[in-house]
């Protein structure tokens, strides 16, 4: 009996959500199955493609005459279960994207295929061609074809049916294999072996002895009897030919954490919040409950604690769990902790890890080798099975939201595979994102309050707010007077600092202070920053990267200067002012290479540095108990930006930042300098005082309509002809507005913040509502009818819930 299987292809044009069947040939019948990888032909010139199988049936479709086979099976095994393929049906309609979309980036990247295009000869060709194209070969590829000859040519010729295109899906995901030695003979055998060879065949009798020895059922990796039995591989290569050992291929891992040793520690002792919090969540657990928990805690309250101790009961039941963090940065000690608390069942995946060590982790998940998963957003993906916890550590982080197509949030796909495992989700911060805080106060989530630290009689940190209005009188460089004598201070204690700027790089920008003119980005509306590491003038949005100049390319006057500060100038200065100082300085810059986060923070964790200096990756969930200072050097800059959420990200953003300070049993002191000292957003972070400050921001929203008593969607379009991009955006402003109630609020058209980035044009609109029967369909058909506009260089991105407005 024939089957088909329904297949969502990766057609890059015209996409659709609907399944395309094709016919499953006899020899692949019996191993094929729903969440397989195939390549299958596509179109009118059958070009070959991926696709993911999303059902197998055995009623033929209508028109069976013309139906295509699956050429290629892509997978030994489904790489997607039935639970993620409900679940990019669930992203497709919510994130207002194509499925496709949504099946690829739930794999790791090196699955994602890619293809190569082959010219085939098919006819007789004329000599001098067939040499000049083909030197003798019965195909080429495209782009060396294309050498050889003029696109037009290869064009005629395809006409007459002399030569065609020929697709091949090529995949990435590579496995790492060693060569192991395995004994052949037996030891009596060997024993009669090594009678004959001969006096001067050292190495042959060196290598039998070895064997004679060597337990029959052991093996050894090729590379460790060469190295620590010097032995060379020619004498290893003649015993096995000559019958004495076989070599093999074995399967191994890449494991990142290899060099690491981690020693097993223990539970600590809970205090009566944190005891009270994770009796919640393990009543949740065993009543098999899909409860949202929000884990409100101060800065050092024991979180991560908690969420161990409720992790280890769900693996006690057989049970599977994944702990979210929002950026790479939280990895390394994250990481350490998890392993030391459970060891070989840990997988990690994040940016940080090459792609074959990505690929190797979420294998070891697939195959049920891993039990807890740690990592940073697409980590909420990972293949686990009967999942009994997860945990989102601080949710209010904006990283969590993907920023290209689909437009996921991860928060979003952790309670919904949740709700499908009938299992608590746990969302933890001392700063929780207001609409997560205003659903806990109508009981939508489940709020568990940790008002104290969790060491014992720590207390949280003295904060100093400095008005530098009045400290740039007395000082010519970043530092007040206050945050250096606290310093100083420290410095002579032997404890240890850390000091946040709010940007990276030399300093914001260079001008001419003659004529004003500023060093523009030439593919963006931004000017481009100094960085003298390199000595270049750099753009942070599309990676430009241009000389510094000593002249004034607009009136060409010399009096040209650095304005602003960065993190490499700020560590200049440092260093001048506290010529002893020991300083690490951690941006973007200095975190490039592999591996860097974790050195940088062993390197401050061994006492090799006495300053920590670093941008924003800084702020969030370090813990060493020495750093008893934190000085903020510009709280200021989120605070200025055009955007709703700019005074939440404000306080989040210090009060992480402050909680670094006094985790240990000595007391912390914070320095935060500002320009705007009243603004309530910095006031309330004195006493990390969330409440004070949700009721606050609350009523703001209220009274400007707002998330979250407002929802959002932002309509952005953009190309690189400014009218077209105007144009496009007017035209579906005017269709949504006739499609939706009076009840949606439609705010523009207008161009985003920065309205060019990459010779790109941006415009947007933002669409407010509360409750919009139309809405989605309205947009769902503004995704379909815009596909052949996208073709001819236009883009529209469609955001539900955006986190950032510029």
């Amino acid at each position: 009996m024939d089957k088909f299987a329904e297949i969502i292809v990766d057609v890059p044009a015209m996409q659709t959500n609907q399944p395309f069947t094709y016919l499953i040939p006899e020899e692949f019948r019996q191993v094929v199955s729903v969440g397989m990888r195939v390549e299958v032909p596509f179109g009118n010139g059958n070009r070959h493609i991926q696709g993911f199988i999303t059902n197998i049936v055995t009623e033929a479709p209508r028109v069976t005459d013309s139906l295509k086979a699956i050429t290629n099976i892509l997978d030994l095994k489904p790489v997607l279960n039935e639970e993620l393929l409900l679940l990019a049906d669930e992203m497709a309609q919510k994130t207002y994207s194509f499925k496709i979309t949504c099946l690829q980036t739930m794999l790791p990247s090196v699955m994602r295929s890619s293809y190569k295009k082959w010219i085939v000869k098919t006819a007789e060709i004329e000599p001098d061609i067939d040499e000049q194209l083909f030197k003798g070969l019965a195909e080429i590829e495209w782009d060396e074809a294309l050498e050889s000859i003029p696109l037009s040519k290869l064009l005629s010729l395809r006409a007459e049916e002399k030569i065609d295109l020929r697709y091949e899906v090529l995949t990435k995901n590579k496995i790492k294999t060693k060569k192991v030695i395995k004994k052949k003979m037996t030891t009596m055998e060997l024993r009669e072996v090594a009678k004959s060879i001969r006096a001067n065949a050292k190495q042959q009798q060196k290598l039998c002895a070895f064997l004679m020895e060597f337990a029959e059922d052991s093996e050894i990796s090729l590379l460790e009897l060469m190295q620590e039995h010097d032995l060379s591989r020619a004498a290893i290569t003649s015993a096995e030919k000559a019958g004495w050992l076989s070599i093999e291929e074995r399967e191994v891992y890449r494991d990142p954490y290899a060099f690491q040793s981690f020693k097993q520690d223990t539970p600590l002792d809970l205090n009566d919040e944190q005891d009270k919090a994770l009796a919640e969540v393990i009543k949740a657990q065993d009543e098999n409950a899909a409860t949202t928990f929000l884990l409100e805690g101060v800065t050092g309250s024991g979180k991560t604690e908690v969420y161990l101790q409720a992790i280890s009961h769900v693996l006690n039941k057989g049970k599977t769990a994944i702990m979210l963090v929002p950026e790479i940065s939280l990895t390394p000690q994250t990481v350490t902790r998890f392993k030391k608390r459970f060891g070989a069942d840990v997988a990690v995946l994040h940016s940080g890890l090459s792609e074959g060590e990505r690929y190797d982790e979420w294998r070891k998940i697939e195959r049920n080798e891993a039990r807890v998963v740690v990592g940073a957003r697409s980590a909420v993906f990972a293949p686990l099975e009967n999942i009994g916890l997860l945990i989102v550590d601080e949710e209010h982080e904006s990283s969590y939201k993907q920023d290209e197509t689909p437009r996921y949030h991860a928060r979003d796909v952790a309670i919904w595979r949740s709700q499908y495992h009938h299992c608590p989700v746990i969302l933890g911060s001392a700063t929780p994102s207001l609409e997560s805080r205003a659903r806990a106060q109508k009981n939508v989530y489940q709020l568990l309050p940790l008002t104290k630290r969790a060491v014992a009689d720590a207390v949280l940190p003295k904060v100093e707010i400095v008005d530098m209005r009045k400290a740039i009188a007395q000082t010519k460089n970043s530092f007040s007077t206050e945050l250096i004598q606290k310093l100083t201070e420290r410095l002579a204690l032997g404890e240890q600092a850390v000091l946040m700027l709010n940007r990276r790089g030399f300093s914001s920008f260079i001008m001419c202070r003659d004529c004003g003119f500023v060093l523009p980005c030439p593919n963006c509306d931004i000017s481009l920053t100094l960085h003298m590491d390199t000595k270049t003038m750099k753009c942070h949005y599309c990676g430009h990267e241009e000389r510094i100049p000593y002249q004034c390319p607009s009136c060409h006057s010399d009096k040209i200067r650095y304005y602003g500060t960065g993190t490499q100038k700020v560590e200049t200065e440092l260093q001048e002012l506290l010529p002893d100082a020991r300083i690490i300085r951690m941006d973007v810059d200095t975190t490039r290479k592999k591996g860097s986060h974790q050195a940088l923070l062993r390197r401050f964790e061994n006492h090799e540095a006495d300053i920590l200096l670093g941008t924003q990756m800084i702020a969030k969930g370090l813990d060493f108990p020495n750093v008893t200072l934190v000085g903020v050097l510009n709280a200021d800059t989120a605070l200025n930006l055009p955007d709703f959420r700019s005074s939440e990200r404000t306080f989040q953003l210090l009060t992480q930042v402050s909680g670094r300070s006094g985790r240990g049993d000595k007391p912390g002191e914070v320095v935060i300098q500002t320009f705007n000292p009243d603004h309530y957003a910095i006031q309330l972070v004195q006493d990390q005082d969330y409440e004070t400050f949700y009721r606050k921001e609350m009523s703001l929203r209220h009274l400007s309509g707002y998330p979250p008593y407002y929802f959002t969607v932002q309509v952005v379009a953009s190309h690189e002809d400014e009218y077209l991009a105007a144009k496009k955006i007017y035209q579906i402003a005017e269709k949504l507005k006739t499609s939706l109630s009076e009840q949606a609020v439609v705010l523009g058209p207008t161009p985003k913040s920065i309205a060019r980035v990459n010779k790109r044009y941006f415009y947007q609109i933002v669409i407010k509502y509360r409750q919009e029967p139309n809405l989605e369909q309205a947009l769902n058909d503004l995704m379909v009818a815009s596909q052949a506009e996208i073709q001819k260089g236009m883009r529209i991105v469609i955001d539900v819930e955006p986190q950032n407005f510029i």
